[in-house]
């Protein structure tokens, strides 16, 4: 702070660029409330930086910055905008315009209105709204201009070649979700006036210019700001590190949510971690014992139990309880808490609306739900949208949560990224998250408000294991492992050549017509002709080159705007195999559990809150996460056909039956036994050299001795797999399920109970 914030140079840095009060005025009361701004450390320190390196190395770079959500990234990409404008070197602008890129809406109003709030640029700053906004904008000197990314498409035509020799800076918020496909080309041949007509082009000109469209730009700097980068992130926008054989990928600027939880700038989301088991019986309403498929059976089994109208009463009177006795008694946030209830579509938003709403009025509650959902949905015969059921627009939404009477908002996908409400404190989530969607779905809990000393989670859906593993790889700094191979893409296109579903001659004749704006009628021929040629194919090849078909597509999309090189033919089959792909049919494949819900009827259900836990994460310096893969797709797998009595036998003891006195050290020695038994010698030589019978007899018997090995550690276990022939049949069912091959390999995975 001495040696830093408060000299004289910095002070009055602060004062002129970051320093500001925003104002915000009640759309309905009129009422204004202001608040100062003062950048944090790591905010002064990441538009530091990247001025520096813009200053010294002009345009034509990229820059991944990994700032945590919830750590002010609205503010960092402002401040970032606001002092590009005026970055000079040698007396010249480095940048002619800042064009910041946002990929939702209410993101893009956010980042708006905090430019806006900056007076020294207020009558330089614009706001891309229609197709021709861009170019007047960039033409008539409006330095900062912000929109969003589905907005470039519609302008391509508009922008001439006069900018090819201006320079701009890109700023991407959530880079991942801004920079994929070919909505990232048509933007970089907006931007550098390559998309001229032209009558004298040939095929290969135009396929040039459209490889060039999808490079990035040399002439602009891009600035990706993202708190989850995934790998393409990383590879695309990272700072390359050679490490051995490998050139590893790692962000330019890095703010982590493990330094923003012990700085007190978010709230560690993971500390009050409630799962919640259901337990439930169903009952055969046949006389006979049809087979069926069994895992297909019991993924509907399992939707059927979550999604029938009594389940979801227990859960609804479990999330209203919970809010009243646990949130609210508790006075949470001053009594101003709210909730968000995640569910898994918009029938369950809609079913979960109703069923809370039914709870509050049971118990005379004053609060009130909301329910929110893109587009409209038939619901009991009616069309529905989310106006329609909360009474009021719904642009209102966010503005109406923070206003009593309502503290439940009911989601299907919507708010569940780029939402900032600090009021926001337990969340209630029926749906399977993993990966980057639990990340970022998650950490709408986590804006710090004055009172808020800590959230609750309940998950009535998802298992801790899946959660640590998501939030780890974005704890600390993520780094890309390696970079990808682009000689995968001729394994692909080795690959798809073997099926004969085309040959050069469609490709070129069906390119050459696209780009001279042929007519749909005659480019149909050519690809219905390989659509014949394609369903000649067996089901498994039929896969195979669909699969191969759509990785080539996406690998290519992606390093086409990396590489250093250009490939025309590589460009020519990206864009014939994206017209191909829609027209290829699915494999047509019979649904084996079709009938079982007819078969079948919810006997009981009840749902218990187990205890609330802490998830605690590894204590490690970097993350690295693998690179873009690009490999196609397999053949098609047997199903496993079961009896009824027997897939609703073990869909009993998977979903808890059994009482276990230490659950989650029961779990625990579970996952370790397939991999155990797996390194039973006589086991593995049975897998290799006998029929699947006798090694079925081998796995029986290396799972009895792994189970008596485990007899010290775990007698619970020991004693229901000899007192229990039910629990006996699943543990071994699913163990030869897992480690069986024909090679004798071990088994390496990892086993979720």
């Amino acid at each position: 702070m001495w040696k830093d914030i408060f000299l004289k140079s910095e002070l009055a840095n602060i004062i002129e660029n970051y320093a500001q009060v925003v104002v915000e005025e009640d759309e309905q009361t009129k009422k204004k409330t202001y608040t100062q701004i003062f950048p944090r450390f790591h905010q002064l320190s990441v538009v530091a930086a990247l001025l520096a390196d813009a200053r010294q190395n002009g345009a034509g770079l990229k820059y991944l910055i990994q700032h945590s959500a919830g750590s002010g990234k609205s503010n960092s990409i402002a401040w970032t905008a606001h002092q590009l404008v005026g970055l000079e070197k040698n007396g010249r602008n480095i940048f002619d315009s800042v064009v910041v890129v946002t990929d939702r809406i209410n993101l893009d109003k956010q980042i708006k209105n905090t430019i806006k709030q900056f007076m020294q640029v207020s009558n330089t700053v614009g706001h891309a709204e229609s197709s021709g906004d861009l170019k007047k904008l960039i033409t008539s000197g409006k330095k900062i201009i912000i929109t969003t990314v589905h907005k470039f498409p519609y302008i391509l035509n508009e922008i001439g070649t006069e900018h090819k020799g201006s320079k701009f800076a890109i700023i991407i918020d959530e880079a991942h979700s801004s920079q994929s496909g070919s909505m990232s080309a048509k933007f970089n041949m907006a931007l550098s006036g390559e998309y001229a007509i032209d009558d004298e082009e040939t095929v290969e000109d135009k396929i040039i210019k459209m490889m060039e469209g999808r490079k990035m730009l040399k002439n602009a700097s891009y600035f990706a700001f993202t708190a989850t980068p995934k790998n393409k992130t990383l590879e695309m926008f990272g700072v390359p590190v050679p490490s051995g054989a490998e050139v590893q990928h790692k962000p330019f600027h890095i703010y982590t949510m493990k330094q923003a939880i012990q700085e007190g700038f978010i709230l560690d989301v993971l500390k009050y971690y409630t799962p919640i088991q259901s337990y439930y019986r169903i009952a055969k309403i046949v006389e006979d014992d049809p087979l069926f498929d069994k895992k297909k059976a019991q993924k509907k089994l399992h939707n059927y139990v979550e999604s029938n109208a009594y389940a979801i009463e227990q859960k609804a009177e479990i999330i209203v309880d919970h809010f009243h006795n646990q949130v609210i008694a508790r006075g949470k946030i001053g009594g101003q808490a709210r909730a968000m209830v995640v569910t898994s579509g918009i029938e369950r938003a809609i079913e979960y609306y109703y069923a809370i709403t039914k709870c509050l009025e049971k118990r005379k509650s004053q609060y009130k739900a909301i329910v929110a959902f893109s587009g409209e949905k038939e619901y009991k015969g009616k069309m529905m949208t989310e106006s329609s059921i909360n009474r009021f627009p719904s642009n209102k939404i966010e503005a109406e949560f923070k206003k009593d009477p309502y503290r439940f908002l009911v989601v299907a996908d919507k708010f569940q990224t780029g939402y900032d409400e600090p009021l926001l404190h337990s969340m209630y989530v029926d749906k399977m998250l993993s990966d980057i969607k639990a990340v970022q779905t998650l950490s709408r809990l986590n804006r710090a408000h004055p009172g808020k000393k800590d959230v609750f989670i309940l998950d009535f859906a998802n298992d801790t294991e899946t959660i640590k593993i998501a939030f780890e790889r974005y704890y600390t700094t993520t780094i890309l492992s390696d970079e990808t191979d682009p000689n995968k893409l001729y394994d692909l296109i080795a690959e798809m050549q073997q099926h004969q579903v085309y040959t050069d001659y469609h490709v070129d004749t069906l390119v050459e017509l696209y780009l001279s704006d042929a007519d749909r009628d005659r480019l149909d021929p050519i690809l219905d002709a390989c659509v014949g040629n394609y369903e000649n194919l067996g089901e498994d090849e039929q896969v195979n080159f669909k699969g191969n078909a759509k990785a080539f597509v996406r690998t290519y999309g992606f390093l086409g705007a990396i590489l250093p090189y250009g490939n025309p033919a590589w460009e020519k089959l990206a864009l014939f195999l994206n017209l191909l792909i829609p027209k290829l049919p699915s494999p047509v494949e019979e649904d084996l559990s079709k009938g079982i819900l007819e078969a079948v009827d919810l006997d009981s259900y009840r749902a218990e809150i187990k205890q609330t836990m802490s998830i605690l994460l590894e204590e490690q310096s970097e993350y690295s996460v693998d690179p873009v893969p690009t490999n196609g797709g397999g053949g098609v797998s047997e199903p496993e056909m079961d009896l009824l009595s027997s897939i609703l036998g073990s869909f009993h003891d998977m979903w808890g039956n059994i009482n276990w006195n230490d659950e989650d050290q029961v779990k625990r020695h579970i996952a370790g036994i397939p991999a155990a038994v797996s390194k039973d010698v006589a086991y593995q030589n049975a897998m290799k050299n006998s029929d699947k019978q006798n090694a079925r007899i081998e796995s029986v018997r290396a799972l009895k001795k792994a189970v008596m090995n485990m007899m010290a550690d775990n007698m619970e276990l020991f004693k229901q797999f000899n007192d229990n022939p039910s629990f006996k049949k699943w543990l071994s069912d699913m163990v030869f399920n897992l480690t069986y091959n024909t090679k004798g390999e071990q088994y390496t995975g990892d086993v979720k109970i």
